[in-house]
């Protein structure tokens, strides 16, 4: 059974695990007890342990798994190694918080998921957007657009780390060895978004702008019953970005796009005004996701865990399909 509390040990030291952390103590009701680094001497986990007064350093994985205090292990390693590391912590009787992408390939999501299944544990994907209130309450605004007609959603950001690409560099984002790419790690984003809302198309594909083997940028396009979707991601391009659903009776913009979703703006034909709406009053937009997790933890609500999981497969799933047919192989495929 679950608990009130999560004491979460960490693997990685990136911004995102700043932001995780700042998120999860804001929710309250989370501690976090250890971080793991192949370097511990680094001045990044320096500046971590002393900000954020974390009691445990390792630079052993298997002897962070084996803290009697963790119950949690939040992971925030390249996309490449998601699957291992959160293999092991299931495999240590943890409960497991996956940074996105879940994993590189279905199979491997279906292993985790059989894992927790068998060990009475639960994992879930850190996808901030899905849990967000705006998000949802884009469900209940789409029956006052009519039909769908268009979805037109933009998700970029100029990479600094594609300037060390273009000079021959090799960084972990724009390399297949770590399972990397603009639709992994951008465009994902804009596909949850799709999946969640409206399903698996009818038809999908993906036209990337691939060099040495990656996908700097590219638009997936999805055909579903009566529409279209256009799903742009870019690390090679800078851009505003946007979420546009086109109705017979009314249009809806989604603020900052479907990574943000800060606000939503439906604008009904022939009327002169539109109407704004933002359930958000936490300007950290981890906050979500770790208050559903810890609220399915303590309540351990095992029913929603697993219909989570499910449709975390079922993403990658439709990743790799795409991903594969657009000639993006990574080295999990070989």
């Amino acid at each position: 059974m679950g608990t009130a509390d999560m004491n979460v040990g960490i693997v990685g030291s990136g911004v995102i695990v700043e932001s995780f952390i700042e998120a999860a103590l804001a929710n309250g009701g989370v501690n976090i007890a250890a971080v793991y680094s192949r370097d511990i001497k680094s001045s990044r986990i320096k500046f971590l342990v002393e900000k954020f007064s974390i009691k445990y350093a390792y630079d052993d994985y298997a002897q962070m798994l084996n803290n009697p205090e963790i119950d949690f292990i939040y992971i925030a390693s390249p996309n490449s190694l998601h699957y291992s590391h959160s293999l092991k912590a299931l495999e240590a009787n943890k409960n497991v918080i996956c940074e996105k992408p879940f994993t590189s390939m279905k199979k491997e999501a279906q292993t985790l998921y059989a894992t927790a299944k068998n060990n009475n544990k639960m994992i879930f994907e850190a996808i901030v957007n899905i849990h967000m209130p705006n998000f949802k309450l884009i469900n209940e605004l789409l029956a006052e657009l009519g039909p769908i007609r268009a979805v037109q959603l933009n998700y970029s950001q100029y990479s600094g780390r594609y300037d060390k690409f273009l000079k021959g560099e090799s960084p972990n984002v724009f390399n297949p060895e770590f399972s990397g790419g603009a639709l992994m790690d951008i465009n994902i984003y804009n596909v949850h978004f799709m999946l969640r809302l409206f399903g698996e198309p009818l038809k999908a594909k993906y036209y990337p702008n691939i060099e040495r083997g990656i996908d700097t940028s590219g638009i997936v396009v999805m055909e579903y019953p009566g529409f279209f979707a256009s799903l742009t991601g870019a690390k090679d391009a800078d851009s505003d970005n946007f979420a546009i659903i086109q109705g017979e009776k009314a249009v809806l913009y989604v603020g900052n796009g479907a990574n943000g979703c800060q606000y939503l703006e439906l604008k009904k034909y022939g009327d002169k005004r539109s109407i704004k709406y933002n359930l958000q009053y936490q300007t950290r937009g981890l906050y979500y996701e770790i208050g559903e997790f810890k609220r399915i933890y303590s309540e351990w609500d095992y029913d929603i865990f697993k219909e989570l999981c499910e449709y975390s497969i079922s993403v990658i799933g439709f990743v790799e399909g795409i991903r594969k047919e657009a000639g993006i192989i990574f080295a999990a495929d070989k």
